[in-house]
């Protein structure tokens, strides 16, 4: 094992690591900071992969007023109000930095301003993007920045847990592996970021690829850490439908589709989504899945059982001239986005939920700081497109100025529990030394009908209780899995990683469907068919989960009014 120190490690290359690599530095030049991640800097992490865009009140008519109640009432009044509205605030900050200074460019109105298009679930056009490329734009900029910047990188450096004092009152340091030689990495640091992202992969239908597995909530549940919203899981309404023979399947269609009045089709051909909201195809996330899996359910689907995504209406020419992106991946595929029609499906795309965190983006765990998608309460149970890449970069930046004020004022390295850190060892080591060989590829064919079939767009007793039997029995396989004898060794291998993949996935899905079965009423994300009402919203309350001694508590906690109560607005009348 290999021992490094650092001042911050940050866990995640995405826009709230990127972001908080930088603020850090710049509060604080003689910091070392590192930034270790799972695949290598600027290619990675679910930030590159946003098409969409970034929700912003820049424009005259619009406000962060406006922007926050979109954001309270799209949530069902559960999101943090005072996270919300640091978001809604930061963000427009946060766009003016990422053009001033990260050098992003953004899409413009003849007149010079920024252009701004419509997403679903709002109610003014305030998606700033750069065509429907925009993840890559923001990524792509932040990461030659960190470059140029010579902040130190682990990359190809696995995070598996977090170190303890021995008292367990403050976090030590990172236990990671190095994926290319397999050998152990113990970073010990005076503040650490989690920032590793969701990735909602253990359905069988999603967006994000194949390496995102929710390693963050899963070292953070193993740490005894409190989550909370983990039940909301946001499945995109149009995930490319292309056939199970490719990875393509699952990938998102921007919502900017809808928003220029794209329209779904049945596999009849036609319309459906008046039915299930007046809005339409532009209603939020949420409503939209359940109208195309109510559809699915109902047998009205496309060849390869899905509903149609049809914008030929609106001319193949400006389709192609918006969506450039959009329309060269679908051909790909063989479908024609801008003439034609492309079959699309529910796809889980976000975490709503994560490790619950106060202002300054501080956690439970002394030291431990956490941005981005791995942070529960922002969005409550729902979350709006464009609320994503603005929850990543205004909490990144805010926890890099947090954690070098934190470190100058009262950080200090502290020594580790070296019984922790041999017992970490010992399970990820396990698979090389005892155990059964298994099919992990079974394992996850299992696990993805699990959480499709019985804790996905809709669920009910009996399927969160059938699917927390059936994650039992996959942690109890997992826990007794052997590599092949001829699979051991140790530089770059995948099945191992797929391996702690998984169990990470498992993790997380028995905090998913726990905390599915504590909320008796429908939210957003969440909908039971038990109880299909959204319960009294003055009572709002979210589920805190929490890791007891192997067991998972939950309990219901009130959501705190502090800016507007359910019913009234911040808007004047």
């Amino acid at each position: 094992m290999r021992r490094l120190r650092t001042d911050i490690l940050i866990l995640g290359s995405g826009g709230a690591g990127l972001f908080a690599a930088l603020h850090a530095q710049a509060a604080n030049p003689s910091l070392s900071i590192t930034i270790a991640v799972k695949g290598l800097l600027g290619k990675c992490g679910c930030t590159r992969m946003v098409q969409g865009g970034y929700n912003v009140a820049l424009a005259a008519g619009d406000s962060v007023e406006r922007h926050f109640m979109d954001t309270i009432e799209g949530g069902k009044w559960l999101p943090d109000q005072d996270l919300a509205w640091t978001l809604v605030t930061g963000a427009i900050e946060r766009v003016h930095e990422l053009e001033n200074e990260i050098g992003c460019f953004f899409d413009r109105n003849p007149d010079g301003t920024i252009h701004q298009k419509a997403f679903a679930g709002q109610t003014f056009d305030r998606t700033v993007h750069k065509g429907d490329l925009t993840g890559i734009e923001i990524i792509n900029r932040l990461a030659e920045q960190v470059w140029a910047r010579g902040i130190a990188r682990l990359e190809e450096h696995r995070a598996l847990e977090f170190i303890l004092t021995a008292d367990a009152s403050a976090i030590a340091g990172v236990l990671l592996v190095d994926m290319r030689d397999g050998e152990y990495v113990l970073v010990e640091a005076q503040a650490v970021l989690l920032a590793t992202g969701g990735g909602p992969t253990m359905y069988r239908f999603h967006t994000p690829s194949g390496d995102k597995s929710c390693d963050g909530m899963a070292m953070a549940l193993a740490a005894g850490l409190p989550l909370r919203d983990m039940e909301m899981v946001q499945f995109h309404p149009t995930g490319l439908l292309a056939g199970a023979h490719t990875r393509m399947t699952g990938t998102v269609l921007e919502e900017g589709l809808r928003g220029a009045g794209g329209y779904l089709l049945d596999g009849n051909g036609e319309r459906f989504m008046q039915k299930y909201d007046p809005r339409g195809e532009r209603a939020t996330r949420d409503i939209v899945s359940r109208a195309i899996y109510a559809e699915m359910r109902a047998g009205r689907t496309t060849p390869n059982g899905g509903v149609w995504l049809s914008m030929a209406h609106l001319g193949a020419g400006n389709v192609r001239r918006q969506f450039k992106g959009m329309v060269d991946r679908c051909a790909d595929c063989g479908f024609d986005l801008a003439g034609g029609r492309v079959e699309v499906v529910p796809t889980a795309h976000y975490m709503m939920g994560g490790v619950e965190f106060a202002a300054g983006c501080t956690t439970a765990l002394t030291g431990l700081f956490v941005a981005g998608e791995d942070s529960g309460g922002v969005h409550g149970a729902n979350r709006l497109g464009g609320n994503g890449v603005a929850n990543s970069t205004v909490f990144g930046g805010i926890a890099g100025d947090a954690m070098a004020a934190w470190v100058a004022r009262e950080g200090s390295f502290r020594v580790s529990d070296a019984r922790a850190v041999e017992a970490a060892i010992a399970r990820a080591d396990r698979p090389f030394h005892s155990g059964e060989a298994s099919d992990l590829e079974a394992i996850r064919e299992r696990l993805h009908t699990t959480m499709w079939d019985d804790a996905g767009i809709v669920r009910d007793a009996a399927s969160l209780a059938r699917a927390a039997r059936f994650l039992d029995a996959l942690a109890q396989q997992l826990h007794g899995y052997a590599l092949p004898t001829a699979a051991r060794v140790r530089a770059f291998n995948l099945t191992w990683h797929d391996w702690l993949n998984l169990t990470n996935l498992v993790a997380v899905s028995r905090a998913i469907v726990r905390a599915g079965e504590a909320r008796e009423n429908s939210r957003g994300a969440h909908f039971r068919a038990d109880f299909p009402e959204p319960g009294e919203l003055s009572a709002s309350a979210f589920i805190r989960v929490r890791d007891r001694g192997g067991a998972l508590g939950v309990e219901s906690v009130p959501v705190r009014f502090t800016r507007v109560r359910p019913g009234a607005s911040l808007l004047a009348s």
